[in-house]
């Protein structure tokens, strides 16, 4: 068994990677806002993650290319770029917050994903949690009390992608490096990406070029730190943090767009929270716990 300071230490890197990838987040919608097609922000955002890669590449060599696990890595890639897609064209209608808030999905959907595909014990106090995180995104959506929106459909897909994604990285980070694991991850993506980007291709000012040097730079650190919190913990353990994307992200979009959510937004955000402190906190006391054969080892 881990010791709870591995669980303490995979928290704060997930905390790192939700600041990092919120400001991805709020830089791709500000492109998108100054009119840069979806498939070419996404081609920018993946070769500029690779080229952010280079100096360490410099340094530690071609050892960080080496995998057995290619299957692997092709299966992630693609359900990456799905949900890839769908973010990006979600927070292009969207703001930023709400698509964060819509996002507290995936921990939900990976907790289950873990326990049915990476064989992770999740137990009916977890489960329950589970319950209560849904309903928090229920007060989020209001199905049938709000409209959907295309956006919020979006935001939605790319959630269930996400997830999937999730499992992919703990897979691979428990059997490579956690930057190889990244710097596979981001050449594959520009491969895929590289056909519809020069498709819709068009000349963009010196500012975006430095908005998506950013948006590179800040992606490589956060999935980055991703991958060390999954290396660090289980993956229904470490996708609870996850909430930290809200308020990283309505600080963001309140600085550069002047955007807030609404009330209910908060309520259900705070109803998930509540459900993955829960989780996190149920998963460190029994993983502390002393191995006994009394002792209770439902997660």
């Amino acid at each position: 068994m881990r010791r709870p300071t591995a669980i303490v230490a995979a928290i704060l890197w997930m905390l790192l990677s939700c600041a990092l990838l919120s400001g991805v987040a709020v830089l791709g919608r500000y492109a998108a806002l100054e009119g840069v097609a979806l498939f070419q922000i996404i081609l920018l955002r993946c070769v500029f993650a690779a080229l952010s890669m280079a100096p360490m590449v410099a340094v530690r060599g071609r050892a960080m290319l080496r995998t057995q696990h290619l299957p692997l890595y092709m299966a992630r890639v693609g359900i990456g770029f799905i949900a890839m897609t769908t973010w990006f064209a979600a927070i292009s209608l969207i703001p930023v917050g709400e698509a964060q808030a819509i996002a507290f999905l995936v921990p939900l959907f990976a907790t289950m994903g873990a326990a049915a595909f990476l064989g992770e014990r999740v137990g009916w106090r977890r489960w329950g949690a589970v319950g209560v995180g849904f309903a928090g995104a229920l007060i989020i959506l209001r199905p049938g009390l709000v409209e959907t929106s295309v956006g919020t459909a979006l935001a939605v897909v790319s959630a269930v992608t996400m997830a999937a994604s999730t499992l992919f990285i703990k897979r691979l980070a428990d059997r490579d490096d956690p930057d190889t694991v990244v710097l596979i991850t981001s050449l594959m993506q520009c491969v895929l990406a590289v056909i519809p980007g020069l498709w819709v291709w068009q000349g963009i000012s010196l500012e975006l070029w430095g908005v998506f040097a950013a948006i590179g730079l800040l992606g490589m650190l956060g999935h980055i730190t991703m991958a060390r919190a999954f290396r660090a913990a289980d993956a229904s353990i470490v996708v609870g943090v996850d909430f930290a994307r809200l308020p990283f992200s309505v600080l963001f979009g309140f600085w550069l767009f002047g955007e807030l959510i609404d009330f209910w937004t908060w309520v259900g955000a705070g109803v998930i929270f509540a459900a993955a402190f829960y989780t996190a906190r149920r998963e460190t006391r029994v993983q502390g716990a002393p191995r006994t054969g009394s002792v209770n080892r439902e997660p």
